[in-house]
């Protein structure tokens, strides 16, 4: 039998950037679920070069208990990393690489249970759901989850396997992006005020929106189990302008809104393009045709599941545990609450604190928590 650490080893020499291709490593997957007899099933990108994978252990008549992960990691560029993040290597009771915590650890303790689970026979079935693109704006899961919707059994609960240190957690806040164009009108600068400056129209909405989010901070909804107790408001692009004598016709940036799941996120849009409005109002004076237009970008919505639901006390049960917490990262468990009614609760081997970063590693601790989980998963749909 394989172990997870044998698994992480062969996920981690697969470097399945966002941008690249995870197909090698989903091959990867499927042939040792086929090895096993089990089918799993893929669901492409548009282009072909990337798939979600799902599989079901058991039963598929009867509603299962998803282990979701994703296969995608971060880029290392720029990264000072100790050792080749591709090549994993234990250090110390450690083991490094990228995408170790977040989150091949716990892909690989997944498929470690699948062997266990495929010898034994199931009352209720385990769903392996391994997604791309998830660092990106959990892009790839959504082609899943509309497969899914169809089914005419849905998921029990789904547990997402992100580094939480084995601490289940029931809450995460949810996130809105925004990239927003101010068109302005183009002069000499010589002749400034006959234009009407772009860069000028957009720093005042970025003005206008710190405002909201000193309102959001001091008289908004607070929730003090977050680091950051209420919703954030945050500007992290901005482009504009091409020489210096030319008053820009033209400047874009990109916002986000994280919010709390009881903040009422829309209410939050409304307002900010309402100061938008009145903002471009008061350059109509120069030019009539001064405006903002705002475009979607990444978001996915928050994550909210009751302390005292069955969802929490089962995975309290495999866990041993009985603490719960919140996090400031976004996860699929909201995605899978709001397209399929399916409870979600995040617990997975690793800290968040290494994730990103150069020299990622997760513990062999860890890893040994998070198979131990998995093992009581089986041992329980088994019983």
């Amino acid at each position: 039998m394989k172990t997870s650490l044998d698994h992480l080893e062969k996920l981690i020499a697969f470097p399945s950037v966002s941008r690249d291709s995870n197909l090698d490593l989903i091959a990867y997957v499927q042939n040792f679920l086929g090895g096993l007899q089990v089918e799993s099933t893929l669901v492409h990108n548009e282009d072909g070069r990337k798939a979600n994978l799902w599989a079901t252990i058991g039963p598929k008549d009867v509603p299962g208990i998803v282990l979701s992960g994703h296969t995608d990691v971060v880029p290392v560029e720029g990264q000072a990393w100790s050792t080749d993040p591709f090549k994993l290597v234990k250090h110390n009771g450690n083991y490094f690489g990228r995408g170790t915590a977040d989150m091949k650890g716990f892909i690989a303790c997944c498929l470690r249970a699948a062997e266990m689970a495929a010898t034994r026979k199931l009352h209720t079935p385990i769903n392996l759901a391994f997604s791309y693109d998830e660092e990106i704006g959990c892009v790839g899961v959504r082609r899943l989850l509309d497969l899914l919707k169809d089914a005419p059994v849905k998921p029990r609960l789904c547990i997402v396997g992100e580094p939480t240190l084995m601490q289940a957690v029931t809450a995460h806040k949810g996130k809105l992006g925004f990239r927003v164009t101010a068109h302005g009108l183009e002069a000499h600068s010589s002749l400034a005020p006959i234009g009407v400056n772009a860069i000028y129209m957009a720093s005042d909405l970025i003005g206008a929106i710190r405002t909201i989010q000193k309102d959001i901070a001091e008289n908004g909804v607070r929730d003090g189990d977050y680091e950051v107790a209420y919703t954030t408001l945050h500007v992290g692009k901005m482009q504009g302008g091409e020489v210096m004598n030319i008053v820009p016709n033209r400047c874009t940036f990109d916002f986000e809104i994280r919010y709390l799941p009881e903040d009422d996120q829309h209410a939050i849009v409304t307002r900010i393009k309402a100061a938008a409005e009145k903002i471009a109002e008061g350059y109509r004076g120069v030019f009539d045709k001064a405006r903002f237009d705002f475009m979607d970008l990444q978001s996915y919505p928050a994550m909210n599941t009751p302390v005292d639901s069955e969802a929490v006390k089962f995975v309290h049960a495999l866990t041993g545990g009985n603490s719960t917490g919140k996090i400031t990262f976004g996860t699929e468990g909201g995605l899978f609450q709001q397209a399929l009614g399916t409870p979600a609760v995040v617990c997975g081997p690793g800290n968040i604190a290494v994730a990103h970063k150069p020299d990622e590693h997760v513990s062999e601790a860890q890893m040994a928590q998070c198979d131990r989980m998995l093992e009581r998963l089986v041992e329980k749909l088994s019983a």
